[in-house]
């Protein structure tokens, strides 16, 4: 049975449009260019970073950070920045008596502020807090400490099949592929995507998937064990 659900962060809970919206403005290209290289290095399995790189050649991620926040643009995202159907699946899921959790790549200022939009969630976990980040062993290994330890009952849910599924497959988790976001749309590993439990193209579906599955795992079979 399904005890714990983690998902991830930024594509998952949190649609990142505005984000890469503010750092094409802040190199100052166009959005539709910034997207269109965003897409094309998604494509070839690049680190994301290597998008900036092409605008900046020498670009770093955690200086330029400084910069924004020293010019008074920092990355920033707030309610109107989650998926529509992210609140609602939460709380369903908790209804249900479920261990819910958040566990992402995210910067030291996310943490606050997704504890600060009162989420229905028991934990929330970020790489910077943590101090390991997706998809090291080792973050998938605390994401089954804090769910309670049995990997086997902890189901992982998130839009990348190489960051998130593959590494929670082989942390020894259940797994969700949620199709959407650049990497959902863009990234096709079909060999992961067979390997999850649910595929899904909306979070709404979720509750329903995991409350059937459940179900189906509690019931007695013909000889009245369990």
């Amino acid at each position: 049975m399904i005890n714990a659900i983690f998902f991830d962060i930024g594509g998952t809970i949190l649609d990142e449009s505005r984000e890469f919206e503010t750092w094409a403005d802040w190199f100052g290209v166009p959005r539709h260019t910034f997207s269109a290289v965003f897409g094309a290095v998604i494509a070839r399995g690049l680190d994301y970073q290597e998008t900036f790189r092409v605008f900046r050649a020498d670009f770093d991620l955690a200086a330029e950070r400084e910069r924004r926040v020293a010019a008074g643009k920092p990355e920033s995202f707030g309610e109107e920045d989650l998926y529509p159907d992210a609140r609602a699946c939460l709380t369903s899921l908790k209804d249900q008596g479920l261990f819910v959790g958040l566990a992402g790549n995210q910067p030291a200022h996310a943490e606050t502020t997704l504890r600060a939009l009162d989420l229905s969630v028991d934990v929330i976990g970020t790489s910077h807090g943590w101090g390991v980040e997706k998809p090291s062993s080792a973050f998938f290994e605390r994401v089954i400490r804090e769910g309670g330890g049995d990997a086997s009952s902890v189901l992982y849910v998130g839009d990348r099949p190489d960051n998130d599924v593959r590494p929670a497959k082989a942390a020894g988790m259940k797994t969700c592929l949620i199709r959407r976001g650049p990497w959902g749309h863009i990234l096709d590993m079909p060999a992961v995507a067979e390997q999850c439990l649910f595929r899904i193209d909306s979070l709404d579906e979720l509750p329903s998937l995991v409350a059937q599955h459940n179900t189906a795992r509690a019931a007695p079979d013909q000889t009245g064990a369990r």
